[in-house]
C-alpha cells in the first residue's frame, strides 16, 4: 500500500491544499506529508520520509499504548491547531490513517462564516415571508428559484409547488396572467404591470432583470403587491364620489330653484308646465324659440334656462334686435375689425355661454343668412374681416309674433326658422293665468317696500279689481302699475279709489252682445264673427293662438282674416 500511495499521481495536489495532511500506514510510519504540514511542523524535505508520526509530533506527550488520539489540539509557537485522525481506505480495506490539521482561527472563521451564511439565509427567508411585497425570483430561463410563502394566498400554490417550475408553463396553466418574468425576458428591461391570478386577486407587479457583466439576464426578481382590496376600495370611493356628486347636484338644483322662485312668481298650471319644460330643455344644448306677448317674461325664462344648463358658468348675453338700427345690428352681433379697431360681437361674447336674441323677427333678411351660417357651422367672421372665428354659443330666440306667418309672407327665412324652432316654448299671457296676478302683486309690493322703506299694503277690493283686468302689457304693465300705486297713494292701506279708470272700464274686454235693431240673422252672424276675430287678433296676435282660443283650424282663421282684409 505504501508504494501505491507514494507512487500516486494525486500526491502533488496535496501540496496545494491549505491544510496539514499526513498519510501513515498501520505502524504510523509516514508515507506522505504535504507542504503545509512540512512548513508548520518544521520538518525538512530530507526528513519527510522515513519518519514516524510520533517523530513529527515529538513535542506532544504521546501515549505509547494508544498512540496519538483521533482528535486533539496542539500549539506550535503562538499558533493553535486542531487535528483529526481518520482511517485511510484502499478499496474497502483500511490500509492506514490520514491525519488532517488546520489553524484553529481559520476553522473558527469558517464556522462563523457558515453561521453568518445560515443567519443571512434565515433573515432572507424571514424578509421573503413577512414582506408586504411578495418576492418571486426566477433564473434567466424563467425557472422559479424562490418565492415568498404568501404564494399560496395569492396564486393558490405552496412554495414547493412552484420552485423548479417554468413561469411560461405556470402562465399557460392560468396561475397568473400575464407572466411578468416572461415580459422582462422578452423586453430585456424592467416591467411594471397589473397581474391577475387564478384565485381572483389583482397584483401590482414590478419585474426587475439582474444581469451579469456581459449583459445577460441571470435572475428576474418580481415584487408583487396585492391591490385587490385597494381596487375594491377605489371602486367604493368612486361610487361614493358619484353619490356625493349626485347629492351636490341635487343641492345645487334646489338652491337654484330657490333663487329662481324669487324671480319667477307663478301659481298657475300653465306657468308650472312652462317652468317644468324649461328645466328639462336646460340640460341640453338645443336651440330654443320663446314665443309670447311683450312683457310675459321671455328674458326671465331664457335666463332660467341658462342658469340650469351646463353652460351656467359661461356668459349670458341678451340682444334686443328691434332696439338696434339695422345698419348697426350686424356689427352688434358679429363685431367688426377694420384693422385699426376691433369690436367683439355678441355671438363671440356668448361663446361657451348663452345668447338670447329678442325680437328675432327684426333681423334683416340678408343678415339672417349670415346668422344661419354662424349657427350651423359654429364659426363666423367679423365685419370688415375674412378671418374665421370658432364660436359655440347656445342660441335662444324670442319673438312676440308668429314666425310661421313671417315665413309665409317672405319676411323671415324658412331655413333660419327651422333652425331656431327646434324646441318651441310658448309663454302664456297674464290674462290666461289670472292665478298669478295677486301673487305677483304681493311680490312687487314686498320688493318696493324694502326698496323705499315703506309698509304699504293693497286692500282686497283693489286686488280683486286688478285681477279682473286683462293686462295687455302683461307682467311688465302689472309691475309698473303696482309701483305707481305704491309710491303715489297716501296711507299704508291702498284701496280701489287709486285705480285708474281704464282698469274698471276694461276689467272685462269681452264685449257683451247687445241687440238694438232687427237685422237678418246672416248679417248678425257675420258682424259677431268680425268683432270676435278683431278682438282675438288684438289679444293673441298669431293665427295659431287665435285658432286654439276659438277652437278651429289655423287655416280657417287665416282664410277668414284675409276675407276681412278684402272688405
Amino acid at each position: 500500500m505504501g508504494n501505491t500511495i507514494q507512487e500516486s499521481s494525486y500526491l502533488p495536489l496535496f501540496d496545494s491544499i491549505p491544510l496539514g495532511i499526513i498519510l501513515v500506514d498501520h505502524n504510523d510510519r509516514i508515507l506522505h506529508i504535504n507542504r503545509f504540514a512540512t512548513e508548520h511542523l518544521c520538518v525538512t524535505s530530507e526528513e519527510r520520509t522515513p519518519l514516524f508520526l510520533a517523530d513529527a509530533f515529538s513535542f506532544l506527550s504521546i501515549d505509547q499504548s494508544g498512540g496519538i488520539q483521533d482528535n486533539f489540539h496542539f500549539v506550535i509557537g503562538e499558533e493553535t491547531f486542531l487535528a483529526q485522525r481518520l482511517p485511510l481506505y484502499d478499496n474497502e480495506d483500511i490500509e492506514g490513517n490520514i491525519l488532517i490539521f488546520q489553524h484553529t482561527s481559520t476553522l473558527e472563521k469558517t464556522v462563523k462564516e457558515l453561521d453568518l451564511y445560515k443567519n443571512l439565509s434565515l433573515d432572507l427567508k424571514a424578509i421573503f415571508d413577512i414582506s408586504y411585497d411578495v418576492i418571486y425570483v426566477s433564473d434567466g430561463d424563467g425557472i422559479t428559484l424562490r418565492v415568498s410563502s404568501a404564494c399560496e394566498t395569492l396564486w393558490g400554490y405552496r412554495e414547493e409547488d412552484l420552485i423548479g417550475k417554468s413561469t411560461y408553463e405556470l402562465e399557460k396553466e392560468g396561475v397568473f396572467c400575464p407572466s411578468i418574468t416572461r415580459l422582462v425576458l422578452e423586453k430585456q428591461e424592467q416591467v411594471s404591470m397589473i397581474q391577475t391570478t387564478k384565485t381572483g386577486r389583482r397584483l401590482k407587479v414590478v419585474g426587475t432583470p439582474i444581469k451579469d457583466k456581459d449583459g445577460h439576464i441571470i435572475r428576474v426578481v418580481n415584487a408583487s403587491r396585492d391591490i385587490t382590496e385597494i381596487s375594491q376600495l377605489q371602486s367604493e370611493i368612486q361610487m361614493l364620489k358619484q353619490l356625493t356628486e349626485g347629492y351636490r347636484k341635487e343641492i345645487m338644483d334646489l338652491r337654484a330653484q330657490k333663487e329662481f322662485e324669487k324671480e319667477m312668481i307663478y301659481r298657475s298650471e300653465k306657468m308650472e308646465k312652462v317652468v317644468s319644460f324649461s328645466q328639462k330643455v336646460a340640460k341640453v344644448d338645443s336651440t330654443v324659440l320663446l314665443q309670447g306677448e311683450s312683457g310675459t317674461g321671455k328674458e326671465v325664462i331664457a335666463s332660467y334656462i341658462h342658469k340650469w344648463s351646463r353652460r351656467s358658468k359661461g356668459p349670458f348675453i341678451a340682444v334686443h334686435c328691434g332696439a338696434i338700427p339695422q345698419t348697426l345690428l350686424e356689427a352688434e352681433l358679429f363685431g367688426y375689425d377694420d384693422g385699426a379697431e376691433v369690436k367683439v360681437g355678441a355671438i363671440e361674447m356668448a361663446n361657451e355661454g348663452t345668447l338670447l336674441l329678442e325680437e328675432i323677427e327684426e333681423i334683416p333678411l340678408a343678415l339672417q343668412v349670415k346668422l344661419l351660417r354662424a349657427i350651423q357651422e359654429r364659426r363666423m367672421t367679423r365685419v370688415g374681416s375674412k378671418k374665421l372665428i370658432e364660436v359655440s354659443p347656445r342660441i335662444i330666440a324670442a319673438t312676440m309674433h308668429d314666425l310661421e306667418e313671417r315665413v309665409q309672407s317672405g319676411t323671415f327665412r324658412k331655413e333660419l326658422y327651422y333652425q331656431l324652432n327646434v324646441i318651441p316654448i310658448c309663454i302664456p299671457p297674464l290674462r290666461e293665468r289670472k292665478e298669478d296676478i295677486i301673487p305677483l302683486i304681493l311680490h312687487f309690493v314686498q320688493k318696493l317696500n324694502q326698496k323705499y322703506e315703506m309698509r304699504k299694503r293693497f286692500k282686497p277690493e283693489l286686488l280683486k279689481a286688478l285681477q279682473e283686468y286683462e293686462w295687455p302689457g302683461n307682467v311688465r304693465e302689472l309691475q309698473n302699475l303696482t309701483e305707481r300705486l305704491l309710491v303715489t297713494a297716501e296711507g299704508d292701506w291702498i284701496d280701489a279709489e287709486y285705480v285708474p279708470n281704464y282698469i274698471y272700464k276694461n276689467s272685462n274686454n269681452k264685449k257683451v252682445v247687445q241687440i238694438h235693431n232687427i237685422i237678418p240673422l246672416k248679417d248678425a252672424i257675420e258682424l259677431l264673427e268680425k268683432e270676435l276675430l278683431e278682438l282675438a287678433q288684438k289679444q293673441y296676435g298669431s293665427t295659431t293662438r287665435i285658432a286654439v282660443a276659438l277652437g278651429v283650424n289655423q287655416s280657417t282663421i287665416s282664410r277668414k282674416l284675409n276675407k276681412l282684409k278684402e272688405k
